[in-house]
């Protein structure tokens, strides 16, 4: 059976420690990340899903998050950068992306989940592309990223929502004020998430 790997916002910004929001600690991730991605295996992962926290200025101004939280990740800045390539993965395994405008990965509707390496394979509807997995025999998705109580929380709960077992390298995530843990044991109590120590 193969796992599904989603990656979230592994972006200048959030991961250099003079990114415009930058997680404490993340930077440190960047090598072990690249490594983890770099030993991927086809046989047992069915794809490689890269999410980009993706804002325009005159309606981050105007949204919820910008009053939690500065600018960041303005498409097309060196702070929306993805610190992680595509390169990396073994060639056998499809890498995708999604851009996404808040923490919510499942919360905007008309998304679609595009080719990450220009290999021309046609974008797929966000919920669409979930349900093909599903139907493809993938029950477990490994989640890494940035940060562990917000996009990696919510991405989280989108893939408990829809079946999936999810499972959160500890080692491959951070949080702002809660780490991981605390957020599994907080706000997954009894669902299908695990945490590898």
């Amino acid at each position: 059976m193969q796992d599904f790997v989603v990656v979230v916002d592994t972006q200048q910004d959030f991961m250099a420690t003079d990114g415009a929001l930058s997680v404490a600690g993340a930077d440190a991730l960047v090598a072990p990340m690249r490594a983890f991605l770099a030993g991927l295996e086809s046989e047992r992962t069915a794809g490689v899903l890269f999410t980009f926290d993706t804002h325009v200025p005159d309606i981050y101004a105007a949204s919820e998050e910008a009053r939690q939280f500065p600018a960041h990740c303005v498409k097309g800045t060196p702070g929306w950068a993805n610190m992680l390539d595509p390169a990396l993965i073994d060639r056998a395994i499809p890498a995708w992306r999604v851009e996404k405008g808040v923490f919510d990965m499942w919360a905007e509707d008309g998304l679609s989940i595009e080719d990450a390496r220009g290999d021309a394979m046609p974008p797929v509807p966000r919920d669409i592309f979930f349900d093909r997995l599903r139907d493809a025999g993938v029950r477990r998705v490994i989640v890494i990223g940035v940060a562990a109580d917000y996009c990696v929380r919510w991405a989280v709960a989108g893939l408990v929502e829809r079946g999936f077992e999810v499972v959160v390298p500890a080692a491959l995530t951070r949080g702002i004020t809660r780490q991981i843990e605390t957020v599994l044991a907080e706000d997954f109590a009894g669902a299908a998430v695990n945490v590898l120590e």
